[in-house]
């Protein structure tokens, strides 16, 4: 039997009271009314809804554990009874998702990270919804599509980041920027999923698969001998190992780096040959 088989009609809101509520919590389950209440938070802000849709609502519900049995229409006339007895459901401005590409989504991501020729099927991939702490140490909602092979890897990575106040100066999706490598690194923007070759090759890169992410790229160039790129990174690509001065740095003392390595990914700022210090892939 389902647990909505347990929890009878909540029209008659008289006779049940605070307590009859929480007798029929009881029944469903080990959960109880914090784990309830905890749940609730997992839904996110109610702002991101609309973007998130029917597939991120019922994303959420499956993540309840033993309530994952109860319909969509029970958990709002539950959430409705709770109000209805002055029994708070907080909603927290953070959220840590990770969804099927929706719809609309996909069509920003026409003709810019997902090309023409993209050989990628697009159920590889993953839209997440990232919160993060900005230069001043804001809640920022960020968001990122990468494949579905490292979306769960990335959502603990930055959920823990976020724990740390570690600071993301922007994280947009790279068709913003006409999914233009240099004007995203530039504008200091994390990023991760964007369908390319390897340059003087039909190999597809990590970032063309989805499988390598770019933090904080602007203060973290790629550097090989004279070359950095983004340009506008070069105040920040040298004598790093020394410095103090500069904002957003990655090296081997700093969380991000720890946090991806202890997920598996390798860092390019370890490379022998040249140094991609913004780079984490698997």
């Amino acid at each position: 039997m389902s647990r909505m088989g347990h929890i009878r009609p909540m029209s008659p809101m008289g006779h049940m009271g605070h307590m009859g509520l929480m007798r029929h919590m009881r029944l469903m389950g080990h959960m109880g009314h914090m784990g309830l209440m905890r749940h609730i938070r997992l839904m996110g802000p109610m702002r991101h809804m609309g973007l998130m849709g029917h597939m991120g609502l019922m994303r959420h519900m499956r993540l309840m554990g033993p309530m994952r049995l109860i319909s969509l229409g029970g958990l709002m006339s539950l959430i409705f009874l709770m109000g209805s007895l002055g029994v708070r459901a907080e909603v927290p401005d953070t959220v840590f998702v990770s969804l099927p590409i929706p719809d609309s989504i996909f069509q920003r991501m026409q003709g810019r990270s997902y090309k023409a020729d993209c050989t990628v099927p697009r159920e590889e991939l993953r839209y997440l919804q990232l919160s993060y702490r900005d230069g001043e140490g804001r809640t920022q909602q960020g968001e990122m599509v990468c494949n579905r092979a490292i979306a769960q890897d990335l959502v603990s990575i930055f959920r823990e980041l976020w724990k740390a106040k570690y600071r993301i100066e922007r994280m947009q999706l790279i068709d913003d920027y006409e999914a233009d490598d240099e004007r995203s690194m530039e504008a200091n923007n994390t990023s991760c999923f964007n369908f390319r070759t390897i340059a003087g090759t039909t190999i597809i890169s990590k970032h063309g698969k989805g499988m390598a992410i770019d933090v904080n790229p602007l203060y973290n160039p790629y550097v090989r001998g004279s070359y950095v790129s983004p340009e506008s990174g070069r105040p920040w690509a040298y004598r790093r190992s020394r410095r103090k001065d500069i904002p957003y740095k990655i090296d081997r003392q700093d969380l991000c780096y720890r946090l991806f390595l202890q997920h598996g990914f390798r860092w390019g700022g370890a490379w022998p040959k040249y140094q991609d210090y913004q780079h984490f892939e698997k």
